[in-house]
Parts: structure tokens; C-alpha cells; sequence
């Protein structure tokens, strides 16, 4: 999954289908001249719905199609048959897609189930000149038109679903681990935010197991209140199971570092903080024993019951036991 077809935010125009009319038909049959009146109401517009579908993962079909438009509902007709209802126009959109009102950007609903969710209801049929008969008008001419349907600009947010979502700053080496640990290809460069967009790839544990690891694009100070991008980056943490600190060794303090990660998360949603983590010291392969074991003692003393590990994605040092401890934990 890459960047290029990993579509996470769209803008939509939906509109539902007008009511059918109601009919103004009599009653005319052989030996009834004067019949009374018989006219059908008109059949309800189609409704816009979503549909969650667990086998998509990104918005990319609304890249191409912005507008969409469910079908009218039919007139009425004669001995009061009712005409038929517009077909409802039912969207498929990946488990995880939130969807707000874009004139006011209220938040409508979240889809997080293959249920039918109903965003705009079609108009309502007219009613047939059937139901305007009485005793002093029993010839009613006139019927109800149908009511007409509603055009509603709306947004659609993906939250990325994982097992396990790769936090850390800018060019602390996610990208790196994800395309060490996975057969994903995530763009790798020498400059902050190398990653945009969100990559998700299957870890294959051991002899058949397998999870989900999302490399998130990074997070600066300030993330919470929107700086860099936040807001878009921050709301695929939400729907991870467990999180995965990165911290880069050559880091002036992880100390700092990890509590400001930390921070942000909290400022955005204070339940991210009540995720399970992990903390991945990062780039080992730049260390010479020396300062490893500094770094190792600066870690045991920081983070004490936190569960840590020190690995290098460029020789694989550490990498079994990451995956061991983020499987135990996944499965705790």
C-alpha cells in the first residue's frame, strides 16, 4: 500500500431523490361514468446511503466521481397504486471513514460496521387526490406534488485501521523499520516528513501468524493544535490497537523527546494515552558499544516498567525481539 493510491480525505457532493406526485385520476370503468376519485400517491425518493466495507482501505474511488445522485420516486397512478420508490443510492466506503457536514463541519457519523447508514433520506411521495375526497368535495382535481430531495456537500476522513501504529518525529527512522519488517516500500529520504500519507504493511510472525503495522507520517511539538499537518496525522493513531514509540538514538534527549510525543497524543484525545505502547529506541547501527550500553542505561533508568528495546533496521539487530514483544503484547 502506497502513498500513490492511498486516498484519506475527500470532498463529496450527495443529493437524494424528489418525491413522486400524487395522481388525479378517477374512477372511469364500463357502466361507472362518475366514478370517485382513485388517484395512487407518489413513491418516496431514493435514499444516499454508506455502507462499510471491511475489504477497503482507502477513498481512492472518490477521486474520480465527486457527485452522486440516488434516483426519483415515481407518480402515482390509478385504483391507488403507489408509485414506485426511487432506488436508494448505497456508497461503499472503508470501515474507519468518519463523515462531517462540509458547510459546517459538524460530524454526522462514523462508520465502523458493514450496516447501511442512512445520510440523507429521499422526499416523501405527494399524496393521490384519493386522500381529498369528502362530503362536500368529492371530486377533488387536485393532488400533492412530491417533496424534493436534499443536496448535501459532505467529507469524508479515513482513519487507518492496524494492530500496530508506528509514532514518532520526523525522520526517526518509521519508514525504515516498516520496510525492514514488512514487504512494503514506503518512500526513505534524508529529510523531514518523507511521509505524508500513511503505509501499512503485514509483519509475518514466527510460523503462520501475521499483524498490521501502520507507519504514520511524523509528529512535531505542536502537532495537537494542527502545526505540521497534525490534525490530519493524529487521527490515524486513534483506530491502532497498540502504539509504537520511535525514537531516534542520535536524539539530543529521548527523555524529552518521548514526553512530548506523549503530550501531543494527549492533547488531541486523552484516551490515546490509555493505548498499550512500546518505545523502539531507533538507528543502532550508528552506536559503538560504548555508547550503547550508555543508551541502554539512560533507558533502564527513564522508562523503568516500559517495556523498550534498542534495534538498527539497517542490520536487523534487535528485530526479532521487537516483534516478539509487540506480538506479546498485541496478544496480552
Amino acid at each position: 500500500m502506497t502513498e500513490g493510491n492511498f486516498v484519506d480525505y475527500v470532498k463529496i457532493n450527495v443529493a437524494s431523490g424528489n418525491g413522486g406526485s400524487g395522481s388525479k385520476h378517477f374512477r372511469r370503468e364500463k357502466y361507472i361514468t362518475k366514478g370517485g376519485p382513485d388517484g395512487g400517491d407518489g413513491g418516496r425518493g431514493g435514499h444516499v446511503i454508506l455502507k462499510g466495507n471491511k475489504n477497503l482501505w482507502t477513498l481512492i474511488s472518490f477521486k474520480f466521481k465527486r457527485h452522486f445522485k440516488a434516483e426519483h420516486g415515481e407518480s402515482g397512478s390509478k385504483n391507488r397504486s403507489t408509485g414506485a420508490f426511487g432506488k436508494d443510492l448505497i456508497i461503499p466506503v472503508p470501515l474507519g471513514t468518519v463523515v462531517y457536514d462540509s458547510t459546517n463541519n459538524q460530524k454526522i457519523i462514523e462508520i465502523d460496521d458493514e450496516q447501511d447508514h442512512i445520510i440523507i433520506e429521499g422526499g416523501k411521495g405527494g399524496k393521490g387526490n384519493w386522500h381529498f375526497r369528502s362530503s362536500t368535495n368529492q371530486t377533488p382535481r387536485y393532488s400533492q406534488p412530491g417533496i424534493k430531495g436534499v443536496e448535501k456537500n459532505i467529507t469524508l476522513e479515513l482513519k487507518v485501521l492496524a494492530d500496530v501504529g508506528l509514532v514518532g518525529f520526523p525522520n526517526a527512522g518509521k519508514s525504515t523499520l516498516l520496510k525492514s519488517l514488512t514487504a512494503a516500500k514506503p518512500k526513505i529520504a534524508d529529510y523531514p516528513f518523507t511521509t505524508l500519507k500513511p503505509n501499512l504493511g503485514i509483519v509475518k510472525y514466527r510460523s503462520l501468524e501475521s499483524f498490521v503495522i501502520a507507519d504514520i507520517p511524523g509528529i512535531i511539538e505542536g502537532a495537537s493544535e494542527g502545526k505540521g499537518l497534525g490534525h490530519y496525522f493524529l487521527r490515524h493513531i486513534e483506530r491502532n490497537s497498540i502504539l509504537l514509540f520511535i525514537i531516534s538514538c542520535d536524539s539530543k534527549s529521548i527523555k524529552k523527546e518521548f514526553l512530548t510525543l506523549r503530550n501531543e497524543l494527549e492533547r488531541y484525545s486523552p484516551e490515546l494515552i490509555d493505548k498499550k505502547f512500546i518505545v523502539g529506541i531507533s538507528k543502532k547501527d550508528l552506536l559503538d558499544k560504548e555508547l550503547q550500553l550508555e543508551i541502554l542505561k539512560e533507558c533502564k533508568e527513564f522508562f523503568k516498567k516500559i517495556p523498550f528495546i534498542i534495534f538498527s533496521s539497517i542490520s536487523n539487530d534487535g528485530i526479532t525481539t521487537l516483534k516478539d514483544t509487540l506480538w506479546k503484547t498485541l496478544n496480552s
